[in-house]
């Protein structure tokens, strides 16, 4: 399977990295590269390293359209009585490693260690998740990833864990529109506000409807400085919305879509009516 076979060739390297130390570090003290081959033979930690606490993208979900690749970084923080010596980790969709049908891998696997106190430093990771390969289905947005994460100490001690809950949702872009017609309109006849939304398909890299949401239709009289909600409006079969309101006074009306696990909230653009 593809992507089992770049999990194993993933911990490969990952494991080859521990093992090339230049020989001026190697005389100095341990690599600041996580062993992880050691690690991933024991299947535990070792030592006194503990990993306290990792988080993905700060814990903001990441939203991937449909061509621009995004970035974003890992953080791993660690402990050892004798200070940190290097971390990494990568990103996997799946129960287990061994079942992964999706992996997000840092441009480098050795992380940017910055000390916290003598015994704790958070290293980070750059990581770039590209829609047109990393994310080849839609079936990979959602909560569903999970993290791989490693630490050495600088006296020989590591960790290891490889089911860290992400903070962080893979999502798929969404966009909203909003129309007001007719305009101008006079008041207390019938307004017709009409919109879109769609999301970002990553099996097909066009945007497509997302079908039977609840919108909220909003609206601000001219002055004011809040919306209220007027309605809430659910999209069709091909994620358009459509309702009336009768005219009052000029304002702004907007569709509002609160978010999915898969989809981010969005808020269209205002659309200005002309009351007379």
């Amino acid at each position: 399977m593809r992507i089992r076979a770049t999990v194993a060739a993933l911990t490969g390297t990952l494991a080859l990295s521990a093992l090339a130390v230049p020989a001026a570090q190697a005389a100095d003290g341990p690599s600041s590269a996580p062993r992880l081959a050691a690690k991933a033979a024991q299947g535990a930690n070792a030592g006194a390293t503990k990993i306290t606490k990792v988080s993905v993208n700060g814990g903001k979900d990441v939203v991937v359209g449909t061509s621009n690749k995004v970035k974003f970084k890992i953080a791993v923080t660690a402990t050892d009585p004798s200070g940190i010596a290097g971390g990494s980790a990568f990103l996997y969709h799946g129960s287990d490693i061994d079942h992964a049908d999706g992996v997000l891998i840092p441009d480098d696997l050795n992380g940017k260690c910055k000390v916290v106190n003598a015994t704790t430093s958070t290293c980070t990771l750059d990581v770039v998740a590209d829609p047109k390969t990393d994310l080849y289905t839609n079936g990979l947005a959602g909560s569903g990833w999970k993290l791989y994460a490693a630490a050495d100490g600088n006296e020989g001690g590591s960790a290891e864990g490889e089911k860290f809950k992400s903070d962080a949702s893979i999502q798929r872009y969404a966009k909203l529109t909003t129309n007001a017609s007719p305009e101008p309109v006079k008041k207390g006849k019938t307004i017709t506000v009409t919109g879109a939304l769609t999301r970002a398909n990553w099996e097909t890299s066009k945007y497509a409807g997302y079908t039977g949401q609840s919108v909220k239709l909003q609206y601000k009289k001219k002055g004011a400085s809040s919306y209220t909600t007027v309605k809430t409006v659910k999209s069709d079969s091909k994620g358009n919305l459509k309702t009336t309101v009768k005219a009052s006074a000029d304002g702004y009306f907007r569709y509002v879509f609160a978010g999915t696990s898969t989809t981010p909230a969005v808020t269209s653009t205002s659309d200005f009516i002309d009351v007379r």
